[in-house]
């Protein structure tokens, strides 16, 4: 066998897996779904419910263990599918029109922030960093009562959207939180290429 055709030998093999996966290789973040995203994504949230780890591209812990999910249009519509599937229900039309509305052109993130006191994130600000772009959020929603934790440090849910005008969905984008006092208490580095 020639060097050539051993090269090429694996590519069916190749168009095989990503048949089976629903992706195209180089594939990135899309912030508006076509009809053939929505297809991927709600097969995905179904097959989902026997698979050990969903969402994993989707979620990215910090070295405190702080943690972040990117909910991403796709991310968003399969979860809602997974929902579905684990009532044993097919996904509504107007489910995923709502899904949809609420996630069309916005790039949204669940942040898991851990702090010394109860309201320690009530006044946390969110700035999207996009090279040397800085996006303001046009949502913030900093969990005011956090949940006391084993260790007795407190951990707080928030949810912070970015328009996604001017984002690259091959790109990647910085998350940096800060306290009142203007000082970093978080930041997270998103590579969109390698999410849906």
């Amino acid at each position: 066998m020639s060097r050539k055709t051993s090269h090429y030998g694996f590519l069916p093999l190749l168009m095989l897996v990503v048949a089976l996966l629903g992706v195209a290789p180089g594939e990135a973040v899309s912030f508006a779904l076509a009809d053939r995203d929505r297809e991927q994504a709600i097969r995905a949230g179904k097959k989902s419910i026997v698979l050990e780890e969903f969402g994993a591209e989707w979620r990215l812990r910090d070295a405190s263990g702080q943690t972040l999910v990117v909910m991403t249009p796709f991310h968003r519509l399969a979860l809602a599918a997974r929902n579905s599937a684990f009532r044993g229900a097919e996904i509504k039309p107007r489910d995923i029109e709502s899904v949809l509305k609420d996630h069309t052109g916005v790039l949204s993130f669940w942040a898991t922030l851990r702090g010394n006191k109860i309201d320690f994130a009530r006044f946390y600000t969110p700035t999207l960093m996009a090279g040397s772009l800085a996006v303001k959020a046009s949502f913030v929603q900093n969990e005011r009562t956090a949940l006391r934790e084993e260790d007795g440090k407190y951990a707080a849910r928030c949810i912070y959207v970015f328009p996604a005008d001017g984002l690259d969905p091959r790109g990647r984008v910085t998350l940096v939180v800060r306290d009142a006092e203007e000082r970093e208490v978080a930041k997270f580095t998103v590579d969109l290429a390698a999410m849906r």
